[in-house]
């Protein structure tokens, strides 16, 4: 009897997977982007445009960088995507290049407005803004479930523990200095909310530009004077015209040289809220050793 309930139950079995098609298939890959938008894809994506470099740079440190058919025209990081269609920018992107890639998923920041227009043609879009450290870790996340990567715990963790060991070092004489840190010539600011700001508050730095104010900022010159930081982040390329400019000579920064001039590729680690963001903190910490050391 029991024999005849094993073949009984094996039938059964046998026959629900006829009338499914066979084995259940992996429950489909469920995300609500930064637009509060639902996307669904049946598998992982397996090809891939991002159209902003921290997000490639994501893609990548989560074991999918072959992946990538393309990216933005300002993605250099890893040195394995330099051969990779470059698709333009924020503001120029090439809708017709995207679609000819066929990608499965485009992601990208909303400021490229681009979402539209590749939803409309059928292309699947991710839409994710990454404005303060607490997203950077939900994005990693966000990306490992889409990509299926197992990393992500260690990349938050790699991220966390450069920025506790920067933080460990910096020389007693830098704490507490009124910073600012300009990213465009503009001038726009990193705000104390911003990514950036919150990477130079664990540094013990204090922001001359307040939560008030956002993110990142375009500020009016005289609020920089007014504010007369102690501490100059810019990048090499115009530090020197800061004091052309009416009115720096004054600010305390300028006058006692307190100025971290950061080339491309460590300017590229601050700016780009992604897995190298502890190198970023790294790179601000060895300029402030260097102007300890110049004071003694």
């Amino acid at each position: 009897m029991k024999h005849c309930s094993k073949i009984h139950l094996l039938l059964a079995l046998l026959s629900g997977l006829l009338l499914t098609g066979g084995p259940a298939r992996a429950a489909d890959i469920s995300l609500t982007d930064d637009l509060g938008r639902k996307q669904q894809w049946n598998e992982s994506p397996r090809r891939i445009v991002s159209l902003l470099p921290s997000l490639t740079e994501l893609v990548c440190a989560l074991d999918a960088c072959e992946r990538l058919v393309g990216v933005d025209r300002y993605a250099n990081f890893p040195a394995s995507i330099a051969k990779l269609p470059k698709l333009g920018a924020m503001d120029d992107a090439s809708v017709e290049a995207i679609v000819a890639l066929r990608p499965d998923v485009v992601i990208l920041s909303p400021a490229s407005r681009l979402h539209d227009r590749l939803g409309a043609l059928g292309v699947k879009t991710l839409v994710l803004d990454t404005l303060n450290l607490a997203d950077v870790r939900r994005h990693i996340d966000t990306l490992s479930r889409l990509l299926e990567s197992k990393s992500g715990p260690q990349i938050k963790e790699n991220i966390e523990r450069q920025l506790a060991a920067a933080a460990a070092q910096v020389p007693e004489s830098m704490k507490g200095l009124r910073v600012y840190y300009e990213v465009d010539s503009a001038p726009y600011a990193a705000g104390e909310i911003s990514f950036s700001g919150e990477i130079l508050a664990r540094l013990g730095l204090r922001n001359i530009v307040p939560a008030a104010l956002g993110p990142f900022p375009k500020l009016n010159p005289e609020f920089v004077v007014r504010a007369d930081p102690q501490l100059i982040l810019v990048s090499q390329r115009n530090a020197q015209k800061l004091t052309d400019r009416p009115g720096w000579e004054r600010i305390a920064a300028l006058r006692e040289q307190h100025v971290c001039r950061f080339t491309s590729a460590e300017g590229d680690l601050m700016a780009r809220p992604g897995p190298r963001m502890g190198e970023g903190a790294q790179a601000v910490l060895r300029c402030l050793q260097e102007l300890a050391a110049a004071k003694k």
